[in-house]
């Protein structure tokens, strides 16, 4: 009888664990903030099953060995095959907790799995349209702020450098500036270039402008 009033009690514990990882599931799809949290519940959740099973062991021996001093008091077994009987239940009972808990730990490491397969695509997806709308806007500028640079040079403004947004720009919209510079100018970008993304076809059309 206690056998199996500790089994129906790790069923029930059991099962209460299920919901935790439906909800780490739900949260994640909010994003990292929100699974993250969602992971600490279900270690939570599986400490609390763990706890609530050895509970439930130590009940069942409790009632485990009210039975058997009962049996050694009217003669029907001796205390020490009392004894090792409780114990050798008590073990199984244990060795039953732990596969349980190793199970569930098993199922949830699946679950947050599935999980960051699932959200992995959906990040690129979003990685790469904010690179294409960065695009958009860098090339929809290009014109007016190559424009706003031959102006500063006229009126002699040189802060920020001779050419604006330059470690936004593509080699195409770089080289298409660097006519325009003086050898000063251009010494300039060549040391910031160099010290920078080192690119060779902007450090090679620098180098051509000033010969």
């Amino acid at each position: 009888m206690a056998t199996r009033s500790g089994g129906s009690r790790s069923g029930r514990s059991s099962g209460s664990t299920r919901p935790s990882a439906k909800g780490g599931a739900g949260s994640g799809r909010t994003g990292s903030a929100r699974r993250s949290a969602a992971t600490a519940r279900s270690d939570k959740s599986v400490e609390a099953f763990r706890d609530a099973l050895e509970r439930s062991v130590t009940l069942s021996r409790d009632r485990l060995q009210e039975v058997v001093d009962d049996a050694v008091r009217r003669g029907r077994m001796t205390r020490n095959d009392a004894n090792e009987l409780v114990s050798s239940m008590i073990t199984r009972g244990r060795h039953y907790t732990d596969d349980l808990v190793k199970e569930l730990e098993r199922l949830l490491d699946q679950a947050r799995r599935e999980l960051e397969s699932r959200m992995r695509p959906t990040r690129r997806r979003a990685t790469k349209a904010a690179g294409r709308a960065a695009r958009v806007a860098r090339d929809a500028a290009d014109t007016p702020l190559a424009q706003a640079d031959r102006l500063r040079r006229r009126a002699g403004v040189s802060a920020g450098g001779p050419i604006t947004a330059y470690d936004q720009l593509t080699v195409a919209q770089i080289k298409s500036r660097l006519g325009d510079l003086s050898a000063a100018e251009l010494r300039q970008l060549r040391t910031r270039e160099k010290s920078g993304k080192a690119r060779k076809g902007v450090l090679s059309e620098i180098e051509r402008q000033l010969k």
